[in-house]
């Protein structure tokens, strides 16, 4: 049996994106001038004029001014993997899969590190912040499951927000975390 899990908000304390361009601006101060766009494209999203993945490229369309993207991210997470929480770091995670719509380039450096069986995440050109596969998110998170494991049996499925339903709802055991409470839900 395997356990999912989604990431942001549930095993990290926070949103690793937005703490990676944070860490990042602190290293590559020109990348400051993609902040007004940001809050422009975070304003047409929250107004429902462009999708997700529309605001969310361009929020990932700094990762142009990054030379050596792989080092920075091995640097975020020296600093930042004491953002795992406690209660997640406390059990084995052979049989654990992250599915997250966080990027790939920057969530499997982690997964590694915590011995992680697999990492599910979506896949984004770290060089120019263009999505490659679809925003792994919502229905989305079960289809490229089933895609990788067409057979895989749940146990557990942990969550921070109930858009991962669909996730939840193929596991025995469903958990709602909020912020170091589990729920059962």
């Amino acid at each position: 049996m395997h356990n999912l899990y989604d990431f942001d908000k549930t095993i990290y304390d926070g949103d690793s994106s937005v703490d990676f361009f944070l860490y990042t601006l602190t290293k590559k101060w020109s990348i400051v001038k993609y902040i007004p766009k940001d809050l422009f494209v975070i304003f047409k999203y929250k107004t429902k004029k462009i999708s997700k993945e529309e605001m969310k490229e361009t929020f990932f369309s700094f990762l142009k001014e990054i030379d050596d993207i792989d080092t920075h991210v091995k640097l975020f997470w020296d600093k930042h993997k004491r953002k795992i929480k406690k209660w997640y770091l406390l059990n084995n995670h052979s049989k654990d899969i992250i599915i997250t719509a966080s990027p790939d380039f920057l969530i499997k450096p982690i997964g590694q590190y915590l011995n992680i069986q697999e990492v599910i995440a979506t896949k984004i050109d770290k060089k120019t912040g263009r999505f490659i596969t679809n925003n792994c998110y919502g229905k989305e998170k079960v289809k490229r499951l089933f895609e990788k494991y067409p057979s895989i049996k749940i146990d557990n499925a942990y969550s921070d927000s109930l858009s991962d339903m669909p996730m939840l709802k193929l596991a025995k055991n469903k958990y709602l975390v909020r912020k170091n409470k589990i729920k059962k839900l």
